[in-house]
């Protein structure tokens, strides 16, 4: 099992990382609250529990991506490693096997 405390964040510190920037960016955008529950297809109550504590559905949180014009965000999870040098590169290709 993986070691989370090595990465310095926690997944709730994370969580609520993430809606601490979906609120700034909606508010930039000059969208209230009652605009983004209804445009992302959400409850008022869903989205004000997300912007308190980070909770929410991974596509709930798609669907806020793509009202805030920021959905393909969301493509770059998991993209392949990029390797710094050499050494990571080759280390990788004996992993593979």
């Amino acid at each position: 099992m993986i070691n989370l405390d090595e990465f310095g964040m926690m997944p709730i510190e994370i969580q609520k990382e993430i809606a601490r920037k979906e609120k700034e960016r909606r508010r930039e955008k000059g969208i209230t609250q009652e605009e983004m529950a209804r445009r992302a297809n959400l409850s008022l109550s869903s989205l004000r529990r997300f912007e308190q504590t980070g909770e929410i559905s991974f596509a709930a949180l798609i669907r806020i991506g793509s009202v805030l014009d920021d959905e393909k965000a969301f493509l770059g999870l998991f993209a392949p490693q990029e390797f710094r040098t050499m050494k990571e590169l080759l280390d990788a290709k004996r992993r593979k096997g």
